[in-house]
């Protein structure tokens, strides 16, 4: 796994939405309800786009990442921003913090990782403490493939005839991308604060998609997103302080030179301010209450003739409040959100103000709390993105603000022993997601462009399983198994007269999991992975002529820790879709077939 979304695919109730290759963008949808209404924070302030709501997490390393999990409903802590409350579920991405032993004054890590694709990719991690109380990390990346592998184009026409059936090599995948992140820490005497600065490039080739037969190769991208942020908490007796702030800018320039197209040359400019302050109280050991209050300013501006530079206002105030009896715990929470849009040229949508609270309550039925009961109601809001409201060929200005109602109740079992059996982790969840006009994207034609419309009511009922065992069968032998599977029944409730009524929804798949296992041994590891999606239409009406086929692929890895001194150095040999499977993550959009990486990190 190289990427934030590769990792992803493991998580129960997760669909990553995948278009091949090294550089293609890659988007995560949680429990069917939508790419946003899934919040990605990093290192304590969400990552925004205002321009389509889609974080491409293809953009983020794994080998600078720390820790990264994913709440459905929200997390399990009020003190937190404002705007955190909003999303309908949360991936979290933190970074590295510096540790130092004594007498240690630097860290440093370089890895080299190579493979198909005629992928070049080094990185490398300097930590630095300077001073008792002040550390800095400074991470650079740099990604350079072709993009080109080989895949079979089969497709039949409705009356199940062979229409194409051909191998081929995809074209315009390539990406030359850097990523270069410096992030400063300091602890106070009643506090700590630390300072991220941010900045991604990338070139990249769009692998449009492959239709009757047409090999498109005119399409390309230039990014260059760019923030910096700070964040600051306080201790001060009973009261917690904790205060984000952050400005971001964004430049997309996206360019069609296919010759069978009208000619595009577009430059996208986004531009973001960020504040939020949330303040936490402990009234006694088992009561505690927080207020927070978010502001969050958004322009776009884009050389398209008669774009209207929409810029929005958007406002978050939070109440929330926690309690703990031990074995029981409970927190409920209150949003509001207040939308101000404005527009050139035009009368702007009506301000929106909205009310959403929710309700968590954690039981433990045993006393040392292996096993526990929980459930949720949340509702959420979210507002259409300028993409979705005003872009010209692809814009609906007609579109309503999507709500979602969530139902939850699940069973977790954890149990950590030093015994034969070290890790226990079993959870069952069964849900139920109601979306009111569901806002649903999907690729025409031309992977920059979408199709955008309300479904009006859709009905998400689901079920994540997940299982986890770790077992110590010999001395430095360690086992895991871990396990997930996924239904999800999501339908389209919206007109009985319609004749995708009670349809599943496009891409959704009504099952899949995956599987890992896992071995170490002496600094010897053996991994590997499987996953499996099943069948997908790719359009609203369930019919023949839309089905997309179920999908699984297999990877297999393995690593080996040395020790040389004060050298430490880690060997990974990877081989990703073990069996070269043929499949589709997104219609016309070929997944590669069995493939290579190979990586050596050097740290002291």
């Amino acid at each position: 796994m190289v990427t934030v979304a590769d990792a992803l695919r493991y998580f129960s109730g997760v669909q990553v939405k995948d278009y091949g290759g090294v550089g293609g963008i890659k988007t995560v949808n949680i429990r069917s309800m939508g790419t946003n209404h899934t919040g990605v924070v990093y290192d304590g302030v969400e990552l925004g786009n205002a321009q389509n709501g889609q974080i491409d997490l293809g953009q983020f390393s794994l080998d600078n990442i720390e820790a990264l999990s994913l709440y459905n409903g929200q997390k399990s802590e009020i003190l937190q921003p404002a705007k955190d409350f909003g999303s309908a579920g949360t991936i979290y991405m933190r970074t590295r913090t510096p540790f130092f032993n004594e007498g240690e004054t630097y860290h440093a890590r370089a890895t080299i990782r190579t493979g198909s694709f005629d992928l070049l990719n080094p990185s490398a991690l300097v930590e630095l403490k300077l001073g008792k109380r002040v550390s800095a990390s400074l991470s650079a990346e740099w990604v350079n493939s072709s993009g080109k592998y080989k895949f079979r184009y089969r497709r039949v026409n409705p009356a199940g005839e062979l229409a194409y059936d051909t191998t081929a090599v995809r074209q315009n995948g390539d990406i030359n991308a850097t990523r270069i992140e410096l992030n400063t820490h300091g602890t106070l005497n009643s506090g700590s604060w630390n300072f991220k600065v941010y900045n991604y490039n990338s070139e990249r080739g769009v692998p449009g998609a492959i239709v009757n037969n047409v090999w498109r190769r005119g399409e390309r991208i230039w990014d260059t997103n760019s923030f910096a942020q700070g964040r600051y908490t306080g201790f001060f007796g009973k009261f917690t302080t904790l205060n984000n702030i952050k400005y971001a800018f964004y430049r997309t320039h996206y360019v069609n030179n296919d010759d069978k197209q009208v000619k595009i040359d577009n430059l996208y400019k986004q531009k973001e301010i960020y504040f939020s302050s949330a303040n936490e109280y402990t009234i006694t050991d088992f009561w505690k209450i927080s207020g927070s209050y978010d502001f969050m300013w958004n322009n776009l501006d884009a050389d398209v003739y008669g774009f209207v530079k929409p810029d929005r206002i958007s406002q978050y105030l939070s109440v929330a409040t926690a309690l703990d009896f031990n074995r029981v715990k409970l927190q409920a929470s209150a949003l509001g959100t207040f939308i101000h849009d404005r527009i050139k040229g035009q009368e702007a949508p009506k301000d929106k103000h909205i009310f959403t609270p929710a309700i968590f309550v954690n039981g433990y039925p045993l006393r040392n709390k292996d096993l526990s009961i929980r459930a949720f109601y949340k509702q959420s809001f979210r507002m259409p993105t300028f993409n979705d409201l005003y872009y010209a060929d692809m814009g609906n200005s007609k579109l309503s603000p999507e709500r979602v109602t969530q139902y939850n109740l699940g069973l977790l079992y954890d149990h950590q022993s030093s015994s034969f059996i070290s890790s226990a982790r079993v959870s069952a969840d069964v849900y139920y997601n109601r979306v009111k006009d569901k806002i649903v994207a999907y690729p025409k034609g031309q992977q920059f462009r979408w199709t955008m419309l309300n479904l009006g009511l859709v009905d998400i009922r689901g079920i994540d399983l997940t299982g986890l065992l770790t077992i110590n069968p010999y001395k430095d032998l360690y086992l895991t198994v871990r396990g997930q599977y996924t239904f999800q029944r999501a339908i389209d409730i919206t007109n009985p007269s319609d004749n995708y009524y009670r349809d599943q929804i496009p891409y959704i798949p009504r099952h899949s999991g995956a599987a890992v296992i896992n071995a170490q041994w002496k600094g010897w590891g053996l991994n590997y992975s499987w996953i499996y999606v099943g069948e997908r239409y790719n359009q609203q009406e369930n019919i023949r002529y839309n089905y997309t086929q179920p999908w699984y692929t297999s990877d297999v890895s393995l690593s080996k820790d040395f020790k040389l001194g004060r050298v430490s150095l880690r060997g990974l040999i990877e081989i990703n879709n073990l069996l070269s499977q043929d499949y589709d993550v997104i219609l016309n959009y070929p997944m590669p077939k069995r493939n290579y990486r190979f990586t050596l990190t050097v740290e002291i």
